[in-house]
């Protein structure tokens, strides 16, 4: 497929750029995008909660009555989490807490129909490497205007990256990443996604270079 490759300084209009239909011409399965954006949240979710567990109760171990001849239920220790002021069970464990974890080839491939998602609604943008350092917030701002670009996450290669970093941190609802931090969650949280020529070239590469 044949991607439109926009231009910041709009001197000279570029030839569109021919991209894998592995990575923009995929069929989307919501089910599995949802999936990954759930663990991705849970992953990144601060675990504060912490509650303790019978063995963390300081107190006595001392049997509190006898085992038989009392008509009451068995008991050991006032630690149990029957009694008040003993363990918790089952409760929060703080930053123990296990986060499940995803395969990393359903992680590849939600990735990649993510992506391919932006281009069917029309939300994946490509514009040329910048090989000049921008450091007005201007120049850039004029840029995402004169294209209708609002809200925007910015998935550049390294040298971009260092270009248009100044030109663009001041911009509001605009986040810049790099390609190899591309992942589902930002992807769907920005409505439309700029990415550079050499960073959608590496993204391609790298899907095709990993192993299934």
């Amino acid at each position: 497929m044949t991607l439109k490759v926009l231009n910041i300084d709009g001197a000279s209009k570029s030839q569109g750029l021919k991209i894998s239909d592995n990575l923009v011409g995929l069929k989307v399965n919501n089910r599995l995008l949802k999936y990954v954006i759930d663990w991705q949240l849970n992953k990144n979710k601060k675990r504060v909660a912490k509650t303790k567990q019978r063995n963390e109760v300081v107190g006595s171990t001392r049997k509190i009555y006898a085992q038989k001849g009392t008509g009451g239920a068995r008991h050991a220790s006032r630690k149990a989490p029957l009694f008040v002021g003993g363990g918790i069970a089952h409760g929060p464990k703080g930053n123990n807490y296990k986060t499940k974890s995803i395969n990393k080839k359903i992680r590849k491939i939600a990735l990649a129909q993510s992506i391919s998602k932006k281009n069917f609604n029309k939300e994946l943008h490509i514009f040329e490497d910048v090989k000049k350092q921008i450091i007005k917030t201007k120049i850039f701002n004029n840029f995402l205007i004169k294209n209708n670009l609002k809200n925007v996450l910015i998935i550049s290669d390294k040298e971009t990256q260092k270009n248009i970093f100044k030109s663009v941190r001041n911009i509001p609802d605009v986040k810049l990443i790099l390609d190899e931090g591309a992942n589902v969650y930002d992807l769907f949280k920005y409505k439309n996604v700029l990415m550079t020529k050499t960073s959608i070239k590496n993204l391609e590469q790298r899907f095709k270079n990993e192993k299934n």
